[in-house]
């Protein structure tokens, strides 16, 4: 098992906005969800060449996440905006049905008076 295990050693120059900040994330990370070091830089390190190298094969990838993600806000949004009016524009149609009822029955109110039944 031993030879399945690497060490190295960081350094960081807390001079540097960068290091500093890398730093202070190891220092309050929360450890019920980071277990150690070692997780949390192996987690940012594959997260960050991954992205990279889909960035290298493909230049347009962060352009269509971008376009992506502003259309599922724009979906999101109208989604929204429909469930909160849907009842209210369903209750006015039923309403305004209701009220034109009457208007459609009324040419065919004497069709009735009219008519006789022949037998």
């Amino acid at each position: 098992m031993q030879n399945n295990i690497r060490n190295t050693n960081l350094r960081f120059n807390l001079d540097k906005e960068q290091q500093r900040r890398a730093w202070e994330y190891l220092q309050t990370m929360d450890r019920q969800d980071f277990k150690s070091y070692s997780q949390v830089i192996s987690l940012a390190l594959v997260d960050y060449f991954d992205r990279y190298y889909r960035t290298q094969a493909d230049p347009y990838l962060e352009t269509r996440e971008r376009e992506e993600l502003f259309v599922k806000q724009i979906v999101d949004a109208v989604e929204y905006s429909l469930k909160q009016s849907l009842p209210l524009f369903l209750s006015g149609l039923t309403a305004g049905m209701v009220q034109r009822e009457p208007q459609i029955r009324a040419p065919f109110q004497h069709l009735k008076i009219h008519s006789q039944i022949v037998i």
